[in-house]
């Protein structure tokens, strides 16, 4: 481990955790095809490493790339450590410090690995040989919070949705640690999913039908090849309902998509294709920009089309309403 950490001081190295039996201090031995895991309300898990990662392991000894570490043992350089702002101090007692750990050491231009040829056993109790003044459901929630509101950016979300008791719950200041993450001009969680942990699969969610409003004026079709505006219904039809659905803007089985990457361009409905450029959106403030050529989603005169995005001109700001 400490060779590991002398080839590259931004490394964090931790090894094999086996078991050392409560009842009898038997040591049982842990496999080492696993890494650490975890899922959106932040629970930690070992998991088997991808099969693609498995099948290119010409040698069992090769350290693992591990998303997460599992708490404190580990072996980390003092400086790097120091540098990376040491631990959270305003979490208690115990819990969720691995995974704020884990996020920064990533996303700050280190790695976690676990190294087959070390081995640690420990002995896992029954309970906590300490006391949580406030319990150790309300502690793990408030330290899971800080690092969810820290370093998790707009997936926390999800976070909260996997553990809706946090909502609410206090989790003290995070100023300094967002400073920090400032300061070390950290990657975002996004990059973390795309290049650290791409197995940890984004909840689908129930897709949402919108109206896109300009005053009281809704987007609707006209068939397939034209678009417009008309009047917001109460109940509003299948002509005005839109689910946006990013990167598509989509009414049942069609999606907006632009005739051509210009401005003026009109702008109809086609069978929906994720895959084409011609049909990417994005919010942008009270727009709606198309992904590729950078124009807006602008109405005019019985048609609807593409134009340079200007946020102060009416015809450019869509505002979506969940139909109920």
């Amino acid at each position: 481990m400490l060779q590991r950490v002398k080839e590259d001081h931004t490394r964090v190295v931790s090894p094999i955790i086996d078991v050392i039996s409560l009842d009898n201090f038997a040591y049982l031995a842990a496999s080492a095809d696993l890494r650490g895991g975890f899922d959106w309300s932040l629970h930690f898990k070992w998991e088997q490493i991808p099969i693609d990662q498995k099948m290119s392991r010409t040698d069992p000894t090769q350290p693992i790339r591990t998303p997460v570490i599992a708490g404190g043992i580990f072996v980390m350089d003092k400086s790097w450590f120091n540098q990376l702002g040491q631990y959270d101090t305003q979490m208690d007692i115990w819990g969720g410090e691995n995974f704020e750990l884990s996020f920064r050491v990533w996303m700050c231009g280190g790695s976690l690995e676990i190294l087959p040829c070390s081995r640690v056993g420990h002995v896992f109790r029954k309970r906590h040989p300490y006391d949580f003044p406030e319990g150790n459901a309300l502690t793990y929630i408030k330290n899971t919070r800080r690092a969810a509101e820290v370093w998790m950016d707009e997936y926390k979300q999800y976070y909260y949705a996997a553990r809706p008791s946090a909502q609410g719950k206090s989790f003290g200041s995070i100023s300094e640690r967002l400073e920090l993450r400032r300061r070390l001009n950290c990657n975002s969680f996004r990059w973390y999913l795309d290049n650290v942990y791409p197995e940890l699969k984004i909840p689908e969610r129930e897709p949402v039908s919108s109206v896109l409003r300009q005053s009281g004026l809704c987007l609707e079709s006209r068939g397939l090849d034209s678009l417009g505006v008309g009047e917001c219904k109460g109940s509003p039809p299948l002509a005005q309902r839109w689910v946006l659905t990013e990167p598509l803007i989509r009414q049942q089985d069609h999606c907006l998509a632009i005739t051509a990457f210009s401005s003026g361009s009109k702008v109809k409905l086609e069978p929906c294709n994720q895959r084409d450029g011609r049909q990417k959106w994005k919010p942008k403030g009270s727009s709606l920009q198309h992904q590729v050529s950078g124009l807006c989603l602008d109405s005019q005169p019985g048609t609807v089309v593409i134009s340079q995005c200007r946020p102060q001109l009416a015809s450019q700001n869509w505002e979506p309403q969940s139909i109920l």
